[in-house]
């Protein structure tokens, strides 16, 4: 049985996803919100502690705890569903039948690689099948998928698939234009780039809707 501590597999330096559900164990819920804290929080202190730092330092006495229910509670809530947005999904009393673009969304997700942030913005659109969703329960979708180590493209997928499913209809779409940290930060170190991932579903398909929705995301936003 191969020992996750001893592969550095090239696969994970190239930002390539291995599946397109998040890799969870079955047992991945089996322990509370505070159990995991108490023992990420240990982790947290021995990281910190093999690095030298000198954790009776009054800046440094709350960083394992900190960064424990950050992980827990914040940055990875994403991978608990008890935390999963209740899509608030209506008849369509206008009969609205045309596109509908959320555009502009943030992300911040974490790279599943090397644990640093992906940020960035997503542009969500659908059309009606019948029910439309409220606003902020799209913006709810991106948050909830992102909160979780991620892959761009799979994350990209989960919200495509999670408002299929919410309104009945494959005509949804999802554009997310980001940064990697994991790019940006270190390796090549390059800071200007970002990494584009599109997924397209029934009509979307389509190069006339797809163009579309892409000279709706172009247009200049006024207030």
């Amino acid at each position: 049985m191969i020992n996750p501590l001893d592969v550095d597999q090239e696969i994970g330096d190239n930002h390539i996803a291995s599946s397109a559900e998040n890799p969870l164990r079955s047992d991945a819920f089996v322990l509370t919100d505070d159990q995991k804290i108490e023992s990420i929080k240990k982790d947290v202190y021995n990281i910190l502690q093999t690095l030298g730092m000198d954790l009776t330092d009054d800046s440094m006495q709350g960083t394992p705890n900190r960064v424990a229910k950050m992980f827990v509670k914040e940055i990875f809530g994403g991978l608990n569903p008890d935390r999963k947005p209740n899509p608030s999904v209506f008849e369509n009393p206008y009969k609205y039948g045309e596109m509908l673009v959320e555009k502009n969304i943030t992300v911040y997700s974490t790279c599943e690689h090397h644990l640093l942030p992906i940020i960035g913005r997503a542009h969500v659109a659908y059309i009606s099948n019948g029910s439309v969703i409220g606003l902020s329960k799209m913006n709810r979708i991106v948050e909830y998928y992102a909160k979780r180590p991620q892959v761009q493209e799979r994350l990209t997928m989960q919200i495509v698939q999670e408002l299929q499913k919410a309104l009945n209809t494959l005509d949804v779409a999802c554009i997310i234009d980001a940064k990697h940290l994991c790019v940006n930060s270190r390796g090549i170190k390059d800071i200007e780039s970002s990494t584009v991932t599109s997924e397209f579903g029934g009509r979307f398909k389509e190069e006339a809707v797809r163009r579309e929705l892409l000279d709706y995301i172009k247009m200049e936003t006024k207030f």
